[in-house]
């Protein structure tokens, strides 16, 4: 028979995780080797340069730009303040003065006698790297961040949208095919991680931010109120740069789907439990999975140090699609072909047949599904 392995969501009751948290361009670590942190612990820091704008004093003034550095009250270096001077023309006898303002806070950079034009840099902007989840600084990256290391429960949703939050779990349902629904929702779960069942929809998902739930954790979600919620079609980005109050992560798909029995109850035995999420998801390739941590500090490791399981893809596996199109569908596979086949792009690829939840069947590439763990 044959026989393949496509890895799934991941879901493992109890784990150890690295999580490296790193700057964007050199700056300092605060914290060191064998630090306990928590999640809003900052890590490192940096400042990013400040903005720079061009202003052509040269051309306002009508001058030629090798004059510019008569005209100038400020020299490079100096601090600038919004609204200030910083050229100001002589006039004839002591009238009709010429002064050229600065449109910004920070630092003149540069003038050019070349150009005519005066270089201003905005105020540094602070940049501060926080450590997402609670666990024990593992190693330092001199000037740039730390390794974190954290045992506890670890959950990979299949989309998510929001970035990195922290709250405490809040189970919202009594069961994984129960819909959230806004009535469920209230003011004690502002700054908590609520966890559904099969499906938000678009009021329960309104009243979640405007209460400030961290995040909402449910099987589906509607595919037309994603783009109500982004304004947008999601297209192939990453997202988790959302500006939004609330994370949203989806366990299975889009649409009313149950959340799987094993992830439900993992997520019910760790009610009242802190927990780190992020709804980051790469979509083209799906290499970026949103996810959910749970500290679990005082709890023994399992034998072989995860409680997830790594089967391969069988006749009768069940799955789930991970690309367009049919992406976030469920199905059981039906046959596994030994021979190549070839794709509409002319590609020759290894493929499965499956039969989709609707009832319908599709022959789809095998890198296109995963199994469902847990």
């Amino acid at each position: 028979m044959a026989h393949a392995y496509t890895p799934g969501l991941r879901v493992a009751e109890m784990t150890v995780l690295r999580k490296e948290r790193l700057l964007p361009i050199k700056g300092k670590v605060i914290v060191s080797k064998g630090d306990h942190v928590s999640s809003d612990t900052i890590v490192a820091q940096t400042h990013l340069p400040g903005n720079v704008q061009l202003v052509n004093v040269a051309s306002k003034f009508g001058l030629p730009p090798e004059d510019l550095p008569s005209v100038m009250t400020k020299k490079a270096g100096d601090p600038i303040e919004k609204g200030k001077p910083i050229a100001v023309t002589k006039g004839f006898f002591g009238f009709f003065k010429g002064t050229v303002n600065s449109p910004c806070d920070g630092t003149l950079e540069s003038i050019s006698t070349i150009t005519g034009q005066v270089i201003l840099r905005e105020p540094p902007m602070p940049i501060e790297v926080d450590a997402y989840v609670d666990g024990e600084v593992v190693e330092v990256f001199e000037n740039e961040g730390v390794a974190i290391e954290v045992k506890g429960s670890f959950i990979q949703g299949i989309f998510g949208v929001g970035g990195e939050r922290a709250g405490e779990i809040h189970i919202a349902v009594d069961s994984p095919d129960q819909k959230l629904e806004a009535s469920l929702l209230d003011e004690s779960m502002k700054g908590k991680v609520v966890i559904g069942g099969s499906h938000v929809d678009w009021s329960g998902l309104q009243k979640a931010m405007k209460i400030g739930v961290s995040g909402i954790v449910v099987g589906g979600f509607d595919d037309p109120d994603l783009k109500r919620l982004l304004g947008k079609d999601l297209g192939v980005a990453i997202t988790g740069s959302e500006d939004i109050v609330t994370t949203l992560i989806l366990t299975e798909g889009f649409g009313a789907m149950a959340m799987a029995g094993g992830t439900f109850g993992l997520l019910k035995s760790r009610e009242g439990k802190k927990a780190s999420i992020n709804g980051a998801t790469q979509i083209r390739a799906g290499v970026m999975r949103p996810e959910i941590v749970i500290p679990m500090p005082d709890a023994e490791l399992p034998a072989g140090d995860d409680a997830s399981s790594s089967a391969g893809l069988d006749i009768g596996s069940s799955i789930r699609v991970i690309r367009e199109p049919h992406f976030g569908s469920l199905g059981t596979v039906t046959e596994l072909p030994n021979e190549l086949w070839k794709m509409e792009s002319e590609s020759m690829v290894r493929v499965l047949k499956v039969k989709l939840a609707d009832g319908s069947e599709t022959v789809l590439p095998r890198a296109n599904v995963e199994m469902i763990e847990g």
